[in-house]
């Protein structure tokens, strides 16, 4: 699990044969193989390193669902070692484990952040909500606004600053992990559903504090 919060930014050294061999310096501070590192929010295991690198394998799916199958040699990425039981939440719950990919349709600076607004499927957006959480490139931020289209957030100069957002321009493609919290309650409204007689299926739906209270929360 992580944080959304960017530790360093890190450079792609070497791509073959779905290895990748990035360089980075905090992250390996007290790294093990078989540790994980989100980059660019994608939690990938460590499988060997060096005092200033280290690799990982990235495997099929991870190519497809994320736009690591679009980055070179040179490339600059988000880093983030796994969260501690000692460590602050300061972003939100992020598990690495990209939902899929949105675009950057436009980028407009409003007094001293920056407004970015991201055209994503219908399938995303249904958990992204407005002043809500979502993770861009394993960044952390609270969503501005959304539409049945796209949505917007905006940065902060600190973001900008200590994460490769900066370096993003109209037209290219961001990792998007949605927050988990509403993943695990359509889950579980749909088991709910399921489960019902199809007459009381129809009389009632929706969440009440009896199924919350039997799931936890």
């Amino acid at each position: 699990m992580f944080t959304g919060i960017v530790e360093e930014i890190g450079h792609i050294k070497n791509i073959s044969s779905g290895r990748l061999i990035i360089s980075a310096k905090k992250v390996l501070s007290d790294v093990n193989v078989g540790d994980s590192i989100a980059v660019n929010g994608v939690c990938l295991t460590v499988t060997s390193f060096k005092a200033n690198e280290f690799a990982v394998d990235v495997m099929p799916e991870t190519l497809r669902r994320s736009s690591l199958k679009s980055i070179s040699v040179g490339s600059p990425v988000n880093l983030e070692r796994a969260l501690s039981l000692a460590s602050r939440l300061g972003g939100h719950i992020v598990s690495g484990h990209i939902d899929g990919t949105g675009r950057i349709v436009s980028i407009t600076n409003e007094q001293n952040a920056r407004v970015v607004t991201i055209e994503a499927p219908k399938a995303l957006l249904k958990y992204i909500v407005e002043k809500g959480s979502v993770a861009l490139d394993g960044v952390s931020l609270t969503v501005v606004s959304v539409t049945d289209k796209d949505f917007k957030v905006s940065l902060i100069p600190h973001t900008q600053d200590v994460t490769i957002l900066h370096t993003k321009r109209v037209g290219d493609v961001v990792n998007i992990e949605n927050d988990i919290v509403g993943k695990y309650i359509e889950k579980f409204m749909l088991a709910q559903n399921d489960e019902r007689p199809s007459n009381e299926q129809t009389e009632k739906s929706g969440l009440t504090k009896e199924f919350l209270m039997k799931y936890g929360f």
